[in-house]
């Protein structure tokens, strides 16, 4: 017997989305630890990121700056938990843009606005791009990215 509960936390159908509509993402502040994690898994240990003295000494930018990198895949992963779980079916492709440094205890989150929505022609999928722009907690821009997916239809 099929459980009758309604199922929550269902990410959004291609057919649900219409050009020009925009949402925003929670917020996320970027934190010590999420830089060392992020920078060891990858392998961006540059010194940049590895020697906290670094950017007020030598660098270019001041202070505790994080990958842009780290920007782009915290922004995804907001995405993939309130929009695309069970109906995000492939990232097909995306350019990405760093317009403004982020740094350890910045708090960004995504603003994203869709930008085109077609339908495939096997099955109930589509094909949905946007412009996702990172923005920190100033209201600048330090990233943006555009994005196009495939997505899974309402039934």
């Amino acid at each position: 017997m099929q459980n009758e509960l309604e199922y929550v936390g269902l990410g959004l159908y291609w057919n649900d989305l219409t050009v020009g509509q925009k949402f925003r993402t929670i917020n996320r502040t970027v934190t010590e630890t999420d830089l060392v994690n992020f920078i060891n898994a990858t392998g961006m240990v540059e010194v940049m990121f590895t020697d906290a003295t670094f950017g007020d000494a030598h660098g270019a930018v001041k202070g505790r700056p994080v990958p842009g990198a780290l920007c782009y895949t915290f922004i995804e992963g907001l995405l993939v938990q309130s929009t695309m779980q069970h109906t995000g079916l492939a990232m097909l492709e995306t350019t990405l843009k760093i317009k403004a440094p982020t740094f350890v205890n910045d708090t960004i989150h995504g603003e994203i606005e869709v930008t085109a929505v077609r339908q495939t022609s096997k099955g109930n999928r589509g094909i949905v791009s946007t412009t996702n722009n990172i923005v920190n907690q100033h209201g600048d821009v330090v990233a943006t990215y555009d994005v196009t997916r495939m997505m899974a239809g309402r039934d």
